[in-house]
């Protein structure tokens, strides 16, 4: 008989917990009290599983109520901005860019004539082609 008295008080103290407002927004340990004095009790249904007593409890529970809260925005803060570098035209390239693009381009005819005639060596591809006809021809 006093066993079950204390199993009502720690039931009746979960109850009491669950409509706390404190307690209400920690649904784990509320229906976990509640949990194990339906089990000290022997109140489960038949094979109910932990996972499924946790999901009905915190559908009964209350739902905290939201307050509509308006987003706040930062304070604008004064930053201090570098000056912008002075930066030359992108459009003509340069004069070394220049003679590399037909270096390059003169390199590409040579390519496509020696690989045509089998003068390419065995494995020899075209990044190792450029890079030595590059150093010929400057």
């Amino acid at each position: 008989m006093v066993q079950f008295k204390s199993i009502a008080i720690a039931a009746a103290m979960a109850v009491g917990f669950a409509a706390s407002p404190a307690f209400a927004e920690n649904a784990m340990q509320v229906c976990g009290a509640k949990y194990q004095a339906a089990k000290k009790a022997n109140t489960l249904p038949a094979g109910q599983t932990w996972n499924q007593f946790l999901a009905a409890c915190r559908a009964s529970m209350p739902k905290p109520a939201t307050a509509a809260v308006a987003p706040v925005k930062p304070a604008p803060t004064m930053v201090a901005l570098k000056p912008a570098k002075a930066t030359k035209p992108r459009g003509e390239p340069s004069a070394a860019q220049k003679a590399m693009y037909a270096r390059e381009k003169q390199c590409g005819v040579q390519w496509r004539a020696d690989k045509a005639a089998g003068k390419v060596a065995a494995g020899m591809k075209w990044p190792q082609y450029w890079s030595a006809c590059n150093k010929r021809m400057k």
